[in-house]
């Protein structure tokens, strides 16, 4: 019996949380679990109504394991998003800043030391100073984590709508596996605040039974408002 292969289309809809509190101060939150502010309204009505509704299977949520991605699924859902309870996934958390975290880059613009003259030489793949109280990595390894995992769901949801409110370093991310862009080069994108970045992987099953590996991706849309 020959296999008969069938293209399965899964769909991601990246979400970036919503600003921080007071984000104006421009402080490295990385993964200290801040609040968002959500006193804007209508950007999430606009957002909840771009998202997917009565897909096949139902949608599947997911957040990091920080809470500035839970609060703001919360807030989609009031504003009339399809709820579900989400999958709470710890390799899309934003990257660690060590001892950088809560500081400005201008804080750290002013330091003068050998692990920071490090970073502005290769900001990619040299990790901030460590510290006691935050893990650090360098944006290489959030690239490495966030695309294995990208993979891994995209396997197991094959053709389903994947709803995924994370932070601006793992979407650069995804976006740079689904690109074949270097980390260097993702660095480069600027990913804002309730924005909405379509990513969309077309694989292959057979006779509809199984997934198999592999498949490509494409950018349906970055930072759409």
């Amino acid at each position: 019996m020959s296999d008969v292969s069938e293209m399965i289309v899964t769909r991601w809809w990246w979400i970036r949380h919503a600003p921080v509190v007071d984000a104006k101060l421009g402080k490295l939150s990385g993964q200290f679990d801040i609040d968002v502010d959500l006193s804007d309204a209508e950007s999430f009505a606009s957002l909840a109504a771009k998202l997917p509704k009565k897909s096949p299977g139902g949608a599947l949520w997911i957040t990091s394991n920080l809470k500035r991605t839970r609060q703001t699924a919360e807030a989609l859902w009031a504003a009339g998003a399809e709820r579900t309870e989400p999958l709470v996934e710890p390799a899309f958390a934003e990257q660690a800043f060590g001892a950088w975290t809560l500081k400005t880059w201008t804080d750290i613009g002013a330091l003068d030391d050998a692990e920071t003259l490090a970073f502005w030489n290769d900001p990619a793949a040299v990790a901030p100073p460590s510290s006691d109280e935050y893990g650090t990595e360098s944006f290489k390894d959030v690239c490495t984590r966030v695309g294995a995992r990208l993979e891994d769901l995209t396997a197991a949801y094959a053709g389903r709508d994947i709803v995924c409110v994370a932070h601006a370093g793992s979407i650069r991310a995804a976006v740079a596996h689904a690109l074949g862009l270097t980390a260097e080069q993702a660095l480069a994108l600027d990913v804002k605040n309730t924005s909405l970045t379509r990513l969309d992987h077309i694989g292959h099953g057979a006779d509809g039974l199984r997934v198999k590996r592999g498949g490509s991706w494409r950018v349906v849309g970055l930072n759409i408002i």
